[in-house]
């Protein structure tokens, strides 16, 4: 499978972790990186940390955070918060609105389910994040997808699954209004 950029910046962060705890030297890690850099597939970076420590667990995995439109609606963000690995949407009448703009995160995906029921979701990631919305079907609402493909390294995917529902799916970048309200208050 090929590498991503995300895989080989996780084969340098532990490198460098093994070369400040003494496992390799610094001749042995200015090679070493320079293999991570150049590699094309998850197997020639693995060959890279097999006789290295796996790196800590992050602690458990954050349940699901769950999403209902409701009568009124939900939001959640643009504050900080921290995404879970998997997130589920349901529009219901009042819609949904989930902002990533200053989510804490090193997930390398989130999965956000979202379905867009009678009012639909609304969904904002940040300038240098993407979405893969292959798995989403548009149903009568249908699906605006206003991203750009240009994902950053180290930032994470946002895999959108689910239906378009009556109301639709969105997702894009912030706007301008947005944008704005981002900075004039900056984390």
């Amino acid at each position: 499978m090929r590498a991503s950029h995300h895989d080989r910046d996780a084969v340098v962060d532990l490198l460098r972790d093994a070369a400040a705890e003494g496992r390799i030297d610094h001749e042995e890690l200015d090679e070493r990186l320079e293999r991570a850099l150049t590699s094309r597939t998850r197997a020639e970076l693995a060959a890279l940390t097999v006789d290295l420590p796996a790196p800590p667990d992050s602690g458990p995995a954050l349940p699901p955070l769950v999403l209902k439109g409701g009568l009124s609606g939900a939001t959640r963000g643009p504050g900080q918060w921290e995404t879970p690995a998997h997130v589920i949407a349901r529009g219901g009448v009042g819609g949904v609105k989930i902002d990533f703009s200053r989510v804490r995160t090193r997930l390398p995906e989130v999965l956000v389910e979202a379905y867009g029921e009678t009012s639909g979701v609304t969904v904002v990631i940040p300038d240098g994040w993407a979405a893969d919305t292959a798995g989403m079907d548009p149903g009568t609402g249908g699906l605006r997808n206003g991203t750009t493909p240009d994902r950053l390294p180290g930032t994470p995917l946002i895999r959108l699954t689910g239906s378009g529902g009556l109301g639709g799916v969105e997702i894009r970048h912030p706007d301008r209004k947005e944008r704005r309200r981002l900075d004039d208050n900056p984390a």
